[in-house]
């Protein structure tokens, strides 16, 4: 009779083992999904017909691979779904921020370091953990880096039902975490579902700037702050640039008001501790960087990969939402001949919205 090439090793011991090892490396919490993703690929496909993934047409060009674990990485036959919570310890209040117009709002994701980076090392960790146990075996690291239903394979593995932000919620965390995969061949045991804890709660509909989500577990990203500062490369449509406030960096709305987020966990690891002081940092310093001073202070952040002309975009709406002073249109004409049409663009209309006291 053929054997299996993981014949003889106790999975559900394993299973354990690998729960043990992720808790040390620094993850919350991993589960275990299976392969099946037919009911949420639908979803998927019904989404992508009606427009709402924007100019994020990698959505759309890999949509198919998202709905098949096999078809992205052969020989899959589970997925290891793990969760690592990310809200920096001692970063300035949320609301405090947000209520500052003269400051930057960035989203506590990214006042760390880059979660690509930080998760991947630590997934990799694990996967050789695992094969110094078991011996050579087949895997796939992600990080929100390949086309992947992060969400649901995490809700399969019971980390955590789909809130009706869109978002993966959980009664012991809530929701401010990162998700990373392991697709392994490794048959382990597979986890329950999540059970689903919203209610009747709307909380996050009604709270949301934009009115981004326009029903229960649906989001239009063409009017999500977060798709509009950092997945959108364009001009920021005028209706909405006044609803950005003073976010630059995406947005944490949705997130605050959630009754779960009161069980919500700061991070365990360093590497999501505050930097540049991105929690506290004056709109006017910000709009003063070069593209040099962009590139070299935010290194090794997430922040970087929108480049410093969407950086200088991003913020310029803010400056025009900022209360008037001498400063803030000082800042604004001195970018006001910038080489970027694009940045001119939303510096005129900024230097508009200050046209009274100017």
């Amino acid at each position: 009779m053929d054997t299996g090439p993981h014949d003889g090793i106790d999975l559900h011991a394993l299973k354990r083992s690998i729960q043990r090892w992720a808790q040390e490396l620094g993850f919350d919490r991993v589960g275990v999904a299976g392969t099946e993703l037919d009911l949420a690929h639908a979803r998927l496909l019904d989404w992508l017909a009606q427009g709402y993934q924007g100019d994020m047409d990698y959505l759309s060009r890999h949509a198919a691979l998202r709905g098949s674990p096999q078809a992205l990485t052969p020989g899959t036959l589970c997925v290891l779904s793990l969760r690592m919570s990310y809200f920096p310890a001692g970063a300035r209040e949320a609301e405090a921020a947000l209520a500052d117009a003269r400051s930057a709002y960035v989203s506590r994701y990214a006042l760390g370091r880059d979660y690509h980076k930080v998760l991947r090392r630590r997934l990799q960790q694990l996967a050789d953990r695992i094969e110094a146990q078991v011996g050579p075996f087949r895997y796939r690291v992600l990080t929100d880096s390949a086309p992947v239903m992060e969400v649901e394979l995490a809700r399969q593995a019971g980390l955590g039902w789909r809130g009706k932000h869109t978002l993966l919620l959980d009664r012991e965390a809530g929701s401010w975490f990162f998700l990373g995969e392991l697709y392994t061949d490794l048959p382990l045991p597979l986890d329950q579902p999540a059970t689903e804890h919203c209610g009747t709660c709307q909380r996050c509909i009604d709270i949301c700037p934009t009115r981004a989500i326009v029903a229960p577990y649906v989001l239009d990203a063409r009017r999500c702050i977060s798709y509009l500062t950092i997945e959108h490369r364009g001009s920021i449509p005028e209706p909405l640039r006044p609803l950005l406030g003073n976010r630059i960096y995406g947005c944490d709305d949705c997130q605050l008001v959630c009754p779960w987020n009161k069980f919500a966990r700061v991070a365990a690891v360093d590497d999501f501790s505050v930097r540049n002081g991105l929690d506290a940092a004056a709109l006017v310093a910000l709009f003063a960087w070069t593209e040099e001073e962009f590139s070299e202070r935010l290194l090794g952040s997430v922040i970087r990969r929108i480049g410093h002309e969407r950086w200088l975009r991003n913020i310029a709406v803010a400056l025009g939402n900022a209360p008037s002073s001498p400063e803030v249109l000082s800042a604004l004409r001195a970018r006001s001949e910038h080489a970027s049409a694009l940045v001119r663009e939303h510096v005129r209309w900024a230097l508009a919205q200050h046209a009274p006291q100017s």
